[in-house]
């Protein structure tokens, strides 16, 4: 069987998972130890991520013709990548916490809703709350006018029943 036949799966594989992908990121993970990688992989599946290393050439290939084209300049020494389809914050986010522990880790860039962000933009997109912590934040912004309505109603009760 010849070498492109059998890179020909992995680079289907690479490409379906970045179609309809809200979050791509690319990280240089070098020195991350087996204790470390095995937390953030655990962490990523938890969060719905798909977390892979895959050979630099074969994500080129796959890249090519999409919204990730422009990852392939980041495309040297040993490199990950981490996708979602739900949550566009989510890669950016659990990496950036683990680089912060690995120095020699490093987020390279970013593909979010089909916009290219370098590190800096992939490090602000890191900054972003979950959207279940942003709801919830809402909820309580919601919540409390109509919470503290209520104590001063309950409040003119028991002055009144006085």
């Amino acid at each position: 069987m010849a070498k492109v036949e059998l890179k020909k799966p992995i680079v289907e594989e690479i490409s379906e998972n970045i179609k309809d992908a809200q979050s791509i990121v690319l990280v240089a993970y070098s020195g991350i130890t087996v204790e470390q990688d095995t937390a953030l992989r655990k962490e990523m599946r938890e969060a719905g991520v798909t977390y892979k290393v895959y050979k630099n050439t074969m994500m080129n290939f796959a890249f090519k013709g999409t919204p990730c084209e422009e990852l392939c300049k980041h495309l040297e020494g040993p490199n990950a990548i981490a996708i979602s389809k739900t949550d566009a914050t989510a890669p950016a986010r659990i990496l950036a916490k683990y680089a912060k522990n690995v120095k020699t880790m490093e987020l390279l860039a970013g593909v979010v809703e089909g916009t290219y962000y370098d590190a800096k933009g992939v490090q602000a997109l890191a900054d972003i709350p979950s959207r279940e912590e942003l709801l919830g934040k809402l909820l309580g912004s919601i919540q409390s006018p109509i919470a503290n309505f209520a104590r001063v109603i309950s409040q003119i009760a028991e002055s009144k029943e006085a």
